[in-house]
């Protein structure tokens, strides 16, 4: 949501999305959550909720990338035969970082209503990198495999 990002801001500094999620320390969280104003606490709550929104349809949409990438595949090989089994089993990893990210929500609004971070920093974090590899590998594997059959297609074609 880039139209709101411009108006998540603290001490005169934008607020990183990637910031509150993957880099910045638990104490730098805190005071970032305790000292933002209500109407940038009201922004970035709209932003967390609209990442719901968001998530329901990069993660299905992840999935059927793979299981498009899956069915270019042709399995004449054990290797090929793998390589449709991993893309299957991205796809259906793709749920895992839908819920990740839902987790990962949940955490961000709760400490903005209540900025006290206790033990579960660390829990959240395994969360989120889970949920990011999860999706990026998912949505790379499969874009290159999709790619990689355009070119394909172009030799073949232009080898008749």
């Amino acid at each position: 949501m880039k139209w709101m990002e411009n108006d998540l801001v603290y001490n005169g500094e934008k607020i990183s999305i990637f910031g509150l999620e993957l880099f910045y320390p638990k104490e730098k969280i805190v005071e970032i959550l305790s000292g933002i104003t209500d109407k940038v606490k009201t922004i970035l709550g709209y932003h967390l909720s609209f990442d719901f929104i968001f998530m329901a349809g990069v993660y299905p949409g992840i999935s059927c990338l793979c299981m498009m990438a899956s069915e270019k595949v042709i399995p004449i090989t054990t290797g090929r035969k793998n390589l449709k089994r991993i893309l299957f089993i991205l796809a259906f990893l793709q749920i895992f970082g839908w819920t990740f990210d839902v987790i990962e929500n949940y955490y961000l609004l709760k400490w903005l209503k209540s900025p006290v971070i206790g033990d579960e920093f660390g829990f959240y974090h395994v969360v989120v990198n889970s949920k990011w590899i999860i999706a990026l590998s998912g949505a790379l594997f499969a874009i290159a495999i999709l790619v990689g059959s355009m070119f394909k297609k172009k030799i073949l074609k232009s080898a008749i």
